[in-house]
């Protein structure tokens, strides 16, 4: 296979996963549909190959169920697994994004504070620095915070928060996070200028860390958290009195 080929084949892959695993999250295929792979190499125009490659990956992620001579059939939310940044990125793109926010804010708040506590005594040098570069990105961005470049420095900043924190599983939630982020970017979720407050306790927060005060940094954090679930509610009434 040329590098063409494989590029082309990712590609596929890709599109293929993001389409069907997106209608499985958005309730389009229902739980307990049974799919067929060559119904899907019709709807798709791609290969088998790339089928059984997609099923094997949402099979991973407990969207589906593979049994012989039962064959492919579509599982309940119950069994996915949830922490997954795929079906993260795929609930906030359905119809049901806002209890999806609602529901990472709530893990936010228990993994972020903690998180910038214990980086108030384990964090180097380095990532402090970092902290505050990211901050000052934010600052410099914040007129324009639903963008891309916006989105890149609150980004490094929680996944330097998490990771500072010295604790492994902490730092695996990272991607977690950055998909809210990228989620509330992508969805048009995000105020076009930062909140000045949000600003300002992020840099309390980075300050909090370098100082090695674990109270106030886990305090600003905290109120950084519920700052976003409160914007993201209003968000969410201000949708249903559209409707």
């Amino acid at each position: 296979m040329t590098n063409a080929d494989g590029a082309e084949y990712r590609q596929l892959h890709e599109t293929v996963l993001d389409r069907l695993g997106s209608d499985i999250v958005a309730g389009v295929v229902a739980a307990g549909t049974r799919i067929s792979a060559d119904d899907v190499v019709t709807q798709y125009s791609v290969s088998r190959t790339v089928v059984r490659e997609v099923v094997r990956v949402l099979e991973s992620l407990g969207l589906l169920a593979v049994r012989r001579r039962v064959g492919i059939t579509v599982l309940g939310e119950e069994h996915w697994n949830s922490l997954d940044p795929s079906v993260i990125r795929w609930k906030l793109a359905g119809p049901q994004r806002f209890e999806q926010l609602s529901s990472l804010s709530e893990l936010r708040s228990g993994i972020e504070p903690l998180a910038a506590r214990l980086a108030a005594t384990r964090a180097t040098p380095e990532q402090c620095g970092a902290l505050t570069a990211a901050v000052i990105g934010m600052s410099s961005t914040s007129r324009a915070a639903d963008t891309d470049a916006y989105l890149a420095h609150d980004s490094d900043f929680h996944r330097t928060l998490l990771t500072a924190s010295g604790n492994p599983l902490l730092r695996a939630m990272s991607q977690i996070v950055v998909e809210v982020l990228e989620g509330r970017t992508r969805h048009s979720l995000m105020p076009h200028v930062a909140e000045t407050e949000a600003i300002r306790l992020h840099g309390v927060v980075a300050s909090s860390i370098q100082m090695g005060d674990p109270d106030a940094a886990e305090a600003a954090m905290r109120a950084i958290v519920t700052e976003s679930a409160t914007a993201v509610e209003q968000m969410k009434d201000d949708d249903d009195t559209r409707e």
